[in-house]
């Protein structure tokens, strides 16, 4: 059995829905068939979920987002039309129509309602398109299915009990179609996963039925060894660990839900991203462990930018127990969640999405590392970019910092930080926020090319 999931630019107009059912049906082992609601048709154009955000933020600020709706309900019209089941309208549209008169008390809940309306009314006509063709296939409700998550609107996460309910459908003879992104409350509210949660519902139903491999559809034929965007031709990943590709997409792999690996790393179960568009290319898998050995040591060069460090001196700290510890909790009560914290002999650096600073935040923090841990000097670092080599065979090959150091520095990047964890999966280098992209194809061209 094949779980396969298509992303949102797979199914943005009527012409990309047929292309995923034809692919749908040239393997009988596809039984479950998680969609996106409809993505961009061109570049100037809005995603069917952002529109549906606009429409709750329209209702939410007074308005009746009836204007807002009728863009939604436009593109389903498009849809329906080029798909031959016109009669297929009326329906989507009472149902988009009937989310505006929702109790608007609580914001959240009500914007979760709306946001999950994209998937849901595709996954209904994915199932019409291909049940008016002659073939078995059925639209699932995820509540219905037992898709339990917490009450955590817009960012909820799986409850175990969900995966008993859930494995029934392993059992269902003909082709299930089932809206990602969202499922419900025990008290049956709709509840959204965070943003890309499609991926998330599609590794949670392979893993609860146990399937042979999840397939996920995009619009690229591999996942590659560096962003596209900053690398022309860049070496496509053929096969890739669990482990890298979770180093990978947390530092900036822009290809995968990183949250989405979980339910089928526990199980084991092999992800193959294809691409809609090129069906007959194998794409890229990602596996418990390599199959097959490789000469390479790194697979991949990640980034990410808009990064913040605090930089914390005191002589003598590392003799005082719990400093470290009480660093990091003034930083959690600031709201503040962090990435790294590479430390020295007297002095130790906490890096985070700058994002999360404001001012006030920041004299807060200053002054109870000064008042309350007596810290001799204490800096922020704005403007950070961070540069992630990963690759399991790293652990294995002597000198790869020194190569990667020495390519930063031949291309005249600075580097201003630099950590590795003991498993030698990866090591992140951080740089000034304009040197991002040379430092990427310079470690590229030194791994690479």
């Amino acid at each position: 059995m094949k779980v396969s999931k298509f992303g949102g630019t797979s199914l943005a107009d009527a012409e990309q829905i047929k292309k995923v059912c034809e692919i749908v049906l040239s393997d009988d082992d596809r039984r479950i068939v998680v969609v996106s609601a409809p993505g961009k048709r061109s570049d100037a154009d809005t995603k069917v979920t952002d529109l549906l955000i606009a429409t709750a933020q329209a209702c939410l600020s007074g308005g009746s987002g009836t204007a807002e709706m009728e863009a939604v309900i436009a593109r389903y019209a498009d849809i329906t039309d080029g798909l031959g089941i016109p009669e297929e309208l009326p329906a989507v549209r009472a149902g988009l129509e009937g989310l505006l008169r929702l109790d608007k008390s609580n914001p959240a809940k009500f914007m979760d309602a709306l946001k999950a309306a994209g998937e849901d009314n595709t996954a209904k006509v994915v199932a019409a398109y291909l049940t008016k063709n002659g073939h078995k296939a059925r639209y699932i409700n995820p509540g219905e299915a037992g898709m339990r998550l917490t009450d955590d609107f817009g960012n909820a996460r799986l409850l175990d009990e969900s995966y008993e309910q859930l494995a029934r459908l392993g059992d269902t003879k003909e082709r299930i179609i089932f809206p990602g992104f969202f499922g419900t409350t025990k008290n049956g509210d709709v509840v959204t996963f965070p943003r890309g949660g499609s991926d998330i519902t599609g590794a949670i139903l392979a893993s609860a039925v146990t399937a042979d491999v999840y397939e996920n559809f995009t619009d690229v034929d591999y996942v590659y060894s560096v962003n596209p965007r900053i690398v022309s031709n860049p070496t496509p990943i053929y096969e890739i660990t669990y482990v890298e590709m979770r180093e990978l997409s947390y530092a900036g792999f822009a290809v995968y839900q990183e949250e989405a690996l979980l339910p089928v790393f526990k199980r084991g179960i092999p992800v193959n991203i294809r691409n809609v568009n090129n069906p007959a290319c194998p794409g890229t898998r990602i596996v418990p462990k390599r199959e097959r050995p490789t000469g390479e040591h790194v697979v991949g060069v990640a980034n990410d930018g808009d990064f913040c460090c605090i930089y914390v001196s005191k002589y003598l700290m590392n003799r005082e127990i719990g400093f470290g510890r009480r660093v990091l909790q003034i930083v959690e009560e600031a709201g503040i969640s962090y990435d790294h914290t590479p430390t020295g002999v007297d002095n130790m650096s906490v890096v985070f999405k700058q994002s999360q600073l404001n001012d006030a935040s920041k004299a807060t923090i200053t002054s109870r590392l000064i008042n309350e841990l007596g810290a001799d000097d204490v800096t922020f670092d704005h403007d950070l970019a961070m540069i992630t080599v990963a690759g399991e065979g790293m652990s294995h090959s002597v000198g790869i910092a020194a190569r990667a150091a020495g390519a930063l520095s031949n291309a005249l990047i600075n580097i201003e930080m630099i950590s590795q964890g003991c498993s030698e999966v990866s090591m992140f280098f951080a740089v000034r926020g304009p040197d991002e992209k040379n430092a990427v194809r310079a470690l590229y061209d030194e791994f690479f090319s």
